[in-house]
């Protein structure tokens, strides 16, 4: 059957591959060399998109060398959307939520403070936040994805009164 890089229990654009069961991604998580070729797959997946991943144990992460040229290719083609918002609910399944904190924070930097992913931007906000599986981190990074949003008062997704008084 059709191997998926970073499987699911849902179905993607792939519809001959299966989608994981509950079981399966208990397993996953029990065997150690699964887990480690997961996490050389998303190392993998970082680098083409220009990033590094630089703690393995945090999941903390910083531009590549070849950022600019790769950040082209992210503005250029947003299919790379789906894939990233796909590595992400990935990530959740797998057990590395650390991850995915480290991985929206990022994209909501390059994309809302330095400017760098301009069609990046509304995945990341529209997409790549709600994959967060905590409600406490998706909040902090809603919060922060408010506090550098402009006009700050055409931010949709959450209740300003909320957030202004978010701590």
């Amino acid at each position: 059957f059709p191997f998926r890089l970073f499987p699911l229990r849902e179905h993607g654009m792939n519809w001959r591959a299966k989608p994981l069961t509950c079981q399966e991604i208990q397993a996953f998580k029990r065997s150690k060399e699964v887990m480690q070729r997961f996490t050389r797959a998303y190392q993998l997946m970082l680098r083409f998109y220009g990033i590094s991943l630089i703690n393995e144990k945090t999941g903390e992460l910083k531009r590549a060398g070849n950022w600019a040229e790769r950040f082209q290719n992210l503005n250029r083609f947003s299919h790379n959307n789906l894939r990233i918002t796909r590595i992400l609910k990935c990530l959740g399944e797998m057990g590395y939520e650390h991850y995915q904190v480290h991985l929206v924070k990022f994209f909501l930097t390059e994309t809302l403070v330095k400017e760098t992913l301009p069609n990046v931007k509304r995945s990341a906000l529209d997409y790549f936040l709600f994959t967060i599986r905590s409600k406490e981190k998706r909040r902090e990074l809603v919060h922060y994805a408010w506090q550098h949003f402009k006009p700050r008062g055409s931010f949709v997704w959450g209740p300003h009164d909320k957030l202004l008084r978010y701590r």
